[in-house]
């Protein structure tokens, strides 16, 4: 029969393995940030929902953005929440 302690170590590495799933839930949060490589990988997310969402995205209001804060909050294209900021509405040539 396993001891106490086995059993609270195999329940403490169990919650650990789940709360790394859980919490990050796209694959830039899985890597390690240093402020240069978080950085990039804005800037790059920052380009590719400007190619998604055309003149409805301000991509440079979106890289200002990465550079202010080091990369720390990454854009995530399909996330709405995270890319409300750099939203706009198409103005109208009538």
């Amino acid at each position: 029969m396993p001891s106490l302690s086995n059993r609270i170590m195999v329940l403490l590495i169990m919650v650990f393995a789940s709360l790394c799933f859980t919490v990050s839930s796209n694959a830039e949060r899985n890597i390690v940030c240093t402020n240069w490589l978080c950085t990039g990988v804005c800037i790059r997310n920052c380009a590719q929902c400007r190619k998604m969402f055309g003149v409805y995205f301000m991509g440079q209001k979106c890289a200002d953005f990465c550079m202010k804060y080091k990369g720390k909050l990454i854009p995530d294209c399909e996330d709405e929440y995270s890319i409300r900021p750099f939203l706009q509405v198409a103005e109208y040539d009538y």
